[in-house]
């Protein structure tokens, strides 16, 4: 973890608001310190490099959802039913990070529904976020790579608005318009269920992009809204691949030659998307990148996923989506099974349960940590800041 930037002023959500008078008050898990430090072992040589590493380059993490829970994982929905989620400035702070994805609520997003992925909860999630952002001086939204270099010059972290799924935009097309103005720069086709657009990857069969999805693509192409199809079922995914102008993110995954899960992808769309110029971000939600030679999820059953891709599709073509959030994410996803089809996501293959993936947590930690593996590892300083924020980099100024 990184010492905090100096730019932040030590705002927390809401301060321009009244508790308990404008809005409901939660005790919120800790930011920072909920677990215990990941120790790597790296020399004072090592650490130093990690810190140089992250100051001359850009880090940008292209899949996060930086809320902070409820210290109490069970009132998550009641939190939730507020539309208004504490945003993890203090520990964003100290995460070294350039710019963050961040994808908000999403599929927990259940303001006025029980059952999320509607529009006005996506409307009332990000305008909350966006408002509360606008009230501080260190976290910018960035809708351009310009604002994200400036960012970077500025000491300030980029917030890039992102989602998961293009399912409440129901057979509107001009709602993605609409989401591009409001700020929406990446957007993903299909969560786990079935969309308008095309198939989830819990879906028993995957019919493959429809007519409206392949409508909703070039529309996002014309935009210049990056696709993701982390949650896409197998054939979706490629047929996206396909018909997109230019080069597609699967923001967070993994491969499926590592864990046999349909939450992870097969090879053959891991390779499709780079060979297109795309990118695979390496996820590190709970239970999903999980290796047969780390079955206890932690930061070395990531990596083994990482360097699976690199010797698939090369170094180019891969980044990391870390997927975490400040709290008990383990938590999250039992009050979410159904929603977010956890179980059928991540099959029926037996492995061991752990409380937090050690290494990767929170947001906070995450890069200064993979930093600190790829160093330990002996990666060069150019592989390294590929990894880290290049190859979005590039993807980016061909998609925007």
């Amino acid at each position: 973890m990184q010492e905090p930037a100096a730019r932040y002023g030590g705002y927390k959500s809401f301060d321009y608001l009244t508790p308990h008078t404008d809005y409901k008050v939660f005790e919120l898990a800790p930011q920072l310190g909920r677990v215990p430090e990941h120790d790597l072992g790296l020399s004072d040589s090592q650490r130093q490099r990690v810190a140089r590493l992250l100051s001359e380059h850009a880090a940008i993490s292209l899949h996060e959802h930086p809320k902070i829970l409820p210290a109490d994982v069970t009132q998550l929905r009641d939190y939730n039913r507020t539309g208004r989620n504490a945003f993890g400035f203090e520990g964003l702070a100290r995460s070294g990070l350039t710019a963050v994805f961040d994808n908000f609520m999403n599929g927990t997003g259940c303001v006025t529904s029980e059952h999320a992925w509607k529009w006005d909860d996506v409307i009332y999630d990000i305008g909350l976020r966006f408002a509360d952002v606008a009230k501080q001086d260190y976290v910018v939204v960035a809708t351009t790579l310009d604002e994200i270099f400036a960012a970077k010059r500025d000491g300030r972290l980029a917030l890039v608005a992102g989602l998961e799924a293009a399912t409440m935009i129901e057979n509107e097309l001009d709602r993605i318009d609409i989401l591009y103005g409001f700020g929406v720069r990446q957007m993903g086709i299909a969560y786990s269920q079935a969309n308008m657009l095309g198939s989830g990857l819990s879906e028993d069969r995957d019919g493959g992009l429809t007519h409206f999805g392949r409508r909703a693509v070039d529309r996002m192409n014309k935009l210049g809204i990056a696709i993701d199809i982390s949650h896409s079922g197998d054939q979706t995914s490629l047929d996206v691949i396909e018909a997109s102008r230019v080069p597609v993110f699967i923001t967070h995954a993994g491969s499926r030659t590592v864990w046999n899960t349909p939450r992870m992808k097969p090879d053959d769309v891991i390779r499709a998307c780079a060979e297109r110029g795309g990118v695979i971000g390496i996820e590190a939600a709970p239970h999903t990148t999980l290796s047969a030679k780390h079955p206890h999820h932690s930061i070395e059953s990531v990596m083994d996923h990482f360097t699976h891709c690199v010797e698939l599709v090369g170094i180019d073509h891969v980044a990391f989506g870390p997927d975490t959030n400040f709290g008990d994410h383990v938590g999250l996803h039992d009050s979410f099974v159904g929603h977010l089809a956890i179980g059928r996501a991540h099959g029926a293959v037996d492995h061991p349960r752990v409380p937090y993936v050690s290494g990767l947590e929170n947001p906070a930690e995450c890069f200064s940590n993979i930093v600190g593996w790829l160093v330990q590892h002996d990666y060069s300083d150019d592989e390294i800041a590929k990894v880290i924020g290049g190859n979005i980099i590039r993807v980016l100024q061909e998609v925007w």
